[in-house]
């Protein structure tokens, strides 16, 4: 019975990866590389690379990924570092607040940027009120194109992946390979470079590659700054033009190339993981204890850096609240208007109903395939399990954007999944773009939750004469609800603030999610941007619910569903 049931979710998950993510590759493969005769070509590749317009795409999207990556690595290092080896004050409230920038879609963030960091913004109007520039050329700190202005954008919302994955992979080395090389005469920058650094290179190298294909990909900060020269903007802006055209197909193909080149390098480079080395603890590492001086210094880094990260939350937040808002550091007058307006939108209330449809119809999905799938993975014994663990991990580093082009490419009309959008409805569409994208969620999290029930106690029941679908409803499940339940949680929370998806595939203002409709409003003359940021504020504000709800439920595990 259970290996019947193992191979059925093993060939059904299958089917669903081979329809649902596969073959939307396959498309997009085959209509960049196959010309109208259905030879295969790679003129139209080339064209990627010879067309100065697409090369011009290629090379600011990958500074801004370059860029953005360095960026993270400088800030996430240090405060790894500083986290794992010394006890200062509010360490575990920093350790808390380091997640708080991934409670806002960055493109909402950049809205908060721009009234910071642009012409007229708070910075310039402070430094001119102090007579430290002149008024009538204030400086561009967004830099020309605002290139800048993404690259700091990105940075501020992606280092807490960077410093989560550096700080699990720090807090698990033993602290008896650094005294030794300490006791030999090994000053602290060379233990860092000779032992720390070489040990800790998987976990970075994993938290950087994460970085890089969503620096690489984004698009919704480069369409909120109205920067199109980058290669998802292109993309996203093709889309009205896909008919005929194999362009837009092989710009996808570049980044699906560039993010599978980096995810092959991951798996043949740092295919275990950095215990291997010898570096695993086999006791537990004490924390340092500084004088007061430093330990000052490190909770001021600490909280600098945390109000660097929230600098954009704090600019939305004022463009919600503020009237009047342009050339002044603060806003001049204070509102709770736009908060009600924003709610009572004609466009926001739908937005928000849409959201939590395709959110809630994606989590349920998600709920039933990765509890099914985790079990396969952890209790049974078929062959293949590596595949499809291999297989189930894949969404997370395929960029959004690909995925999303390839769903709409076989979704128009008279195309093989045209049944997904009924009458013009995305409804399907949306959940299984949604769904695909957040699985590797509730997987982890289960398969996580199974590894810590014996099996003993399974087979108990068994033994007393209960069927394998009566152990799993009255013992498994059980047991392993409150993992189920967080990854449940997180697959709703990042599915109601996805941003590729939602971006390409809801073309008709009724069936806009809440992302869209904020990038709507954001692009509206008068209050739009204001009501764009209340609207956002608002998300905000849910998220940061789910997030600490599952912080409280998870504690010091919530990090690994992150990882």
């Amino acid at each position: 019975m259970k290996s019947l049931f193992a191979r059925t979710v093993f060939f059904g998950t299958l089917a669903f990866f081979v329809v649902f993510f596969l073959w939307p590759l396959w498309v997009t493969l085959e209509t960049a590389v196959l010309d109208p005769k259905g030879q295969i070509t790679l003129a139209y590749l080339a064209e990627v690379f010879i067309n100065p317009l697409y090369r011009e795409g290629l090379t600011n999207s990958f500074l801004i990924a370059v860029w953005t990556t360095l960026g993270c690595i400088s800030l996430a290092m240090p405060l790894a570092l500083l986290y794992t080896g010394y006890r200062f004050p509010g360490r575990e409230a920093f350790h808390a607040l380091a997640l708080s920038p991934l409670m806002l879609p960055p493109f909402v963030g950049a809205l908060g940027v721009q009234m910071i960091l642009g012409r007229h913004g708070s910075l310039n109007s402070l430094l001119d009120s102090l007579g430290l520039i002149a008024s009538d050329a204030p400086p561009d700190w967004l830099g020309q194109g605002r290139l800048l202005g993404i690259v700091v954008m990105n940075i501020l919302h992606l280092y807490p992946i960077l410093y989560i994955n550096l700080s699990n992979t720090l807090s698990k080395l033993d602290p008896a390979l650094e005294e030794a090389a300490s006791s030999l005469g090994a000053g602290p920058w060379r233990r860092f470079l000779r032992i720390t650094l070489p040990l800790t290179l998987p976990g970075l190298f994993a938290g950087a590659s994460i970085t890089f294909i969503w620096a690489f990909t984004e698009l919704g900060v480069p369409l909120i700054f109205d920067f199109e020269r980058v290669t998802s903007v292109q993309i996203f802006n093709s889309i009205r033009d896909l008919s005929g055209n194999p362009f837009p197909y092989a710009l996808v193909l570049v980044l699906l190339l560039v993010t599978t080149l980096l995810f092959v390098i991951s798996r043949l480079f740092f295919k275990g993981d950095q215990s291997e080395g010898g570096g695993r603890a086999v006791r537990g590492r004490i924390l340092k204890v500084p004088d007061r001086l430093a330990s000052s210094g490190i909770t001021g880094i600490f909280l600098l850096i945390t109000l660097l990260a929230l600098g954009p939350h704090l600019g939305v937040l004022l463009l919600a609240l503020g009237r009047d808002w342009y050339g002044t550091f603060l806003p001049a007058s204070l509102t709770l208007e736009h908060f009600r307006a924003a709610l009572g939108n004609d466009l926001t209330l739908p937005s928000i109903a849409n959201s939590l449809r395709y959110a809630g119809a994606s989590t349920f999905l998600d709920l039933v395939l990765g509890s099914a799938v985790a079990w396969v993975l952890v209790r049974s014994q078929i062959r293949g399990r590596s595949l499809l663990d291999g297989l189930v991990m894949l969404p997370l580093s395929v960029p959004g954007i690909v995925l999303a082009f390839g769903y709409l490419a076989l979704s128009r009309e008279g195309k093989p999944l045209d049944f997904l959008v009924s009458d013009g409805d995305p409804f399907l569409l949306m959940v299984v773009a949604y769904a695909m994208r957040r699985l590797p969620y509730v997987v982890r999290a289960m398969s996580a939750g199974l590894m810590q029930i014996s099996p003993v106690l399974e087979e108990a029941a068994e033994n007393l004469g209960a069927s394998p679908r009566r152990t799993f409803m009255r013992v498994t499940l059980p047991l392993a609800l409150p993992s189920l339940v967080a990854g449940g949680v997180l697959a709703f929370a990042f599915a109601m603030l996805e941003v590729s998806d939602s971006m390409i595939l809801a073309q008709r203002t009724i069936h806009f999610p809440i992302t869209k409709a904020i990038y709507t409003l954001a692009g509206t003359i008068g209050e739009g941007p204001a009501l764009a940021a209340a609207l956002g504020v608002w998300a905000m504000a849910f998220l940061m619910t789910l997030l600490i709800g599952l912080g409280l439920l998870l504690g010091r595990k919530f990090a690994s569903l992150l990882r």
